[in-house]
């Protein structure tokens, strides 16, 4: 005898609804639309970085060589400033990977980590908790460089 069969309807008409409003409530993803919405919104972001770019050499005079540096900080710096006024999460809540993946997902991690913990403290909260998230991208930074650098010595020196 299946246990389906033991079940009081009263059980089942409440399993019933329950199954109903899980799949009422429950979100459905596209994943075409979702890459088509991580496309744009990276796009954008990529747009405004050449924007950056472009604005550094031709009306700054600032070398091709050390716009894209230029490019960089004050890509994080708008991130920073996204995320401190809480306008970052939108954003990637709707663009997904097109947030999260260039420097300026990093930098929101980084940040959202300052703006969450500033209650517990300077030391305690921001300082600490700040190197939950950059912590290991600099530690794994650092350690792949250091053996892409032994990579190419073994291989010069051959």
């Amino acid at each position: 005898m299946s246990s389906k069969t033991n079940i009081d309807p009263r059980q089942q008409q409440r399993n019933d609804e329950y199954n109903k409003y899980v799949k009422r409530v429950t979100p459905t993803n596209s994943l075409p639309m979702n890459m088509l919405k991580a496309f744009i919104l990276g796009g954008i972001i990529c747009t405004i970085g050449q924007f950056i770019v472009n604005l550094c050499t031709n009306t700054f005079g600032i070398s091709k060589e050390e716009a894209p540096v230029w490019c960089s900080m004050i890509l994080v710096l708008i991130s920073c400033i996204l995320t401190a006024v809480n306008l970052y999460a939108p954003l990637a809540n709707w663009g997904g990977a097109g947030a999260l993946v260039p420097i300026t997902g990093f930098a929101n991690g980084v940040c959202s980590s300052a703006c969450e913990f500033q209650v517990e403290g300077q030391v305690f909260g921001i300082g600490c908790q700040i190197f939950k998230i950059a912590g290991p991208v600099i530690l794994y930074g650092i350690f792949s460089s250091w053996l892409l650098g032994v990579i190419y010595l073994i291989i010069i020196s051959i």
